[in-house]
């Protein structure tokens, strides 16, 4: 009885365990985004999400993300997410460094949204068009730009090489001093063929120019060369010819200076000469000056005196004159004594 009742009992569990497997999944609101479908978000109004599995911040928000998901018919707008693990080429096109990170996009034009990943802020955020008062990304910041394109294309060999390296390192159990030496070599080798191919290009599309041409270029580039050394010495003999006209006239005009000063120096030595001689003979015409300004003072004073005096008899008047002829007998003989 007891092995019977067992045997229901284990019968319904197992059959109550094969009924929740046979029970699809809840399916999920949120589209994922991929380098192939990404450009979906190029049409209409979405939000997109960029999280890790390993990130504790975007597993909280996943629940508030999968609600504003669920909503998002009601509020005109697509619902995405992107694993940066996976498609690390579209976390290089949205250049993302922090998780998790949210994005907007109407028709073509990309917005970050900072706000908190929570249902009621996103709800807000789409009623009330909060996003236009948001500055968007253009120019070579806009996710479908060339510079942005590149840079997924750099993000994506960087997730295939670390890929290869877990791959070496965790699933084949390769040290990682072996794996970083396989890369190096492997970058050394890339770069000798990349630089080979280049060199083999440019050799296709190289057209060499015939012989006579060659030559003529050649003899051309040497007469130039000739005519510009040419041009040069003759600068270099006219710069010489300049310096030693300018220093003959230098010395020409430094013999002229002293011409100049000499004939000045023979001027001054005459000047001197000849103030002596005058000297001399205004000292030797001094006395007869004297003498005659002597006697003409003399003459002065007699006529005066004649002219103040009274009449008087003829006699005093002779006198008078035979006196003045005495005097200037002395006087004269008194002037012609110096003189011997």
């Amino acid at each position: 009885m007891a092995g019977g009742l067992l045997t229901v009992l284990l019968a319904a569990w197992v059959s109550a365990a094969a009924s929740e497997a046979a029970m699809p999944e809840e399916q999920s609101w949120v589209l994922p985004m991929t380098a192939s479908n990404w450009t979906l978000v190029m049409e209409g109004e979405w939000m997109l999400k960029f999280y890790a599995p390993w990130c504790p911040s975007c597993q909280q928000t996943d629940s508030e993300w999968e609600t504003f998901a669920k909503n998002g018919e009601i509020l005109h707008i697509s619902v995405g997410k992107v694993d940066v693990i996976q498609e690390p080429g579209l976390s290089g096109r949205f250049f993302v460094t922090t998780l998790p990170a949210f994005f907007h996009a109407k028709d073509g034009i990309f917005r970050r949204y900072r706000g908190p990943g929570i249902y009621e802020d996103l709800q807000n955020y789409i009623l009330e068009k909060k996003w236009q008062s948001v500055e968007p990304l253009t120019g070579w910041k806009s996710p479908a730009s060339l510079t942005m394109s590149g840079m997924a294309g750099l993000f994506s060999i960087s997730g295939k090489i670390w890929h290869l390296h877990n791959y070496f390192t965790v699933t084949l159990g390769i040290p990682a001093w072996c794996s970083y030496a396989f890369f190096v070599i492997a970058t050394l080798i890339f770069g000798l063929l990349m630089g080979l191919i280049l060199v083999v290009i440019s050799e296709c599309f190289y057209v060499p120019l015939p012989r006579h041409l060659s030559e003529r270029s050649e003899q051309s580039r040497r007469s130039e060369e000739a005519h510009r050394a040419e041009q040069l010495q003759d600068a270099e003999e006219e710069k010489d010819d300049s310096n030693e006209e300018e220093i003959k006239d230098s010395l020409v005009d430094d013999e002229e200076e002293k011409e100049d000063f000499g004939d000045d120096d023979e001027a001054e030595e005459e000047e001197e000469e000849d103030s002596p001689a005058a000297g001399v003979a205004e000292e030797r015409s001094g006395p007869q000056d004297q003498g005659s300004l002597r006697e003409t003072q003399k003459e002065v004073e007699t006529e005066e005196t004649e002219k103040d005096a009274p009449e008087q008899p003829q006699c005093s008047v002779d006198t008078e004159m035979a006196e003045d002829t005495l005097r200037q007998r002395k006087s004269q003989h008194a002037d012609k004594g110096p003189e011997v």
